[in-house]
């Protein structure tokens, strides 16, 4: 084994406005490193929206994370874990997706997780636009052999067909595309905060013909986030999982800075409840996606977004 110091840099050795930034200041190690092997929780950037619907800027959602990411600390004084010390973590850099073509860009992405994988590394994936989570659906399946579970946390299902009657995906659509494509078992997908207006009833109607779990804000509200994430974790039980979370599940008065804000959301007291409810789960890999810096100029949507990376790489372990 090399000699990598796998703790982050502390603010106490070298100020945390300084020096070249990584996620969270961990090591950086590309997926097609000889020190790659080592590493057991990677966080890989997806510097692309171009499947974005509306307002772009998702694109700059890994560099400005990992610039937020600086503050983040050792140890969660909730929990009382040091995820850094429990796991080799490190910073395995940014896919270069074609901003021009979406294929060639999906492509770039899911060679990158496969190379990941193929040296048993746990995926944490940070958008970049919601579609970039199909590219990681996509990778595990191939890898695994088999469909598994999904836990998403979101305003919006994600269930759409394509748009303008195409065939061309958006962020609306990667989780029908992944039922379709069997990357996901229906039955064992969770999605809760579901808001906002809507075009018709499509992606719920589609959704539950198919089997998939679907709570909207109102029942979660009414239920309290406890019992939700109760019901999500009888959903998906003991077998693998994927969790996806969306920036724009909490509601925009805390996460401003995303491309398609709905109001009416949980706090960000109660969205890192529902992170670390996750504990204990065999997670098999997850991400944070729809964070556009340029709808937020004070950072606070990035800072919240690093923070439910934080936990989520926590929920990943015992």
């Amino acid at each position: 084994m090399s000699d990598i110091d796998w703790t982050p840099i502390s603010g106490a050795v070298l100020p945390r406005y300084a020096g070249v930034p990584s996620f969270m200041r961990l090591p950086q190690i590309a997926p097609d490193d000889p020190r790659a092997p080592e590493v057991e929780i990677g966080l890989i950037g997806m510097p692309w929206d171009g499947a974005t619907s509306n307002r772009p800027g998702a694109r700059h959602g890994p560099r400005g994370l990992r610039d937020a990411s600086t503050m983040i600390r050792e140890m969660n004084r909730s929990t009382g874990q040091l995820p850094f010390s429990a796991a080799r973590c490190a910073d395995m850099g940014d896919v270069a997706m074609s901003p021009v073509d979406q294929d060639e860009a999906l492509e770039a992405a899911e060679a990158a997780i496969a190379s990941m994988l193929s040296n048993d590394i746990r995926p944490v994936m940070v958008g970049g636009d919601h579609l970039c989570t199909l590219t990681v659906l996509r990778a595990l399946r191939k890898h695994r052999g088999e469909a598994f579970g999904l836990i998403l946390l979101d305003s919006h299902t994600d269930l759409y067909p394509p748009y303008f009657g195409g065939k061309t995906l958006t962020h609306g659509n990667p989780f029908r595309q992944a039922i379709e494509e069997g990357c996901i078992d229906p039955h064992r997908t969770f999605m809760a905060g579901m808001r906002g207006t809507s075009y018709n009833t499509s992606d719920f109607d589609y959704g539950r013909d198919k089997g998939v779990h679907i709570l909207p804000i109102e029942t979660c509200m009414e239920r309290g986030w406890s019992s939700v994430m109760d019901e999500a974790r009888a959903v998906v039980g003991g077998g693998p999982v994927y969790v996806s979370f969306d920036i724009d599940f909490i509601d925009p008065a805390y996460a401003p800075g995303t491309g398609t804000p709905e109001v009416g959301g949980p706090t960000s007291f109660e969205a890192i409840q529902c992170v670390r409810a996750l504990r204990g789960l065999d997670i098999i890999g997850t991400d944070l996606v729809e964070v556009s810096p340029p709808f937020d100029p004070s950072g606070n949507t990035s800072w919240l977004g690093v923070s439910v990376l934080f936990e989520l790489i926590c929920a990943m372990q015992p």
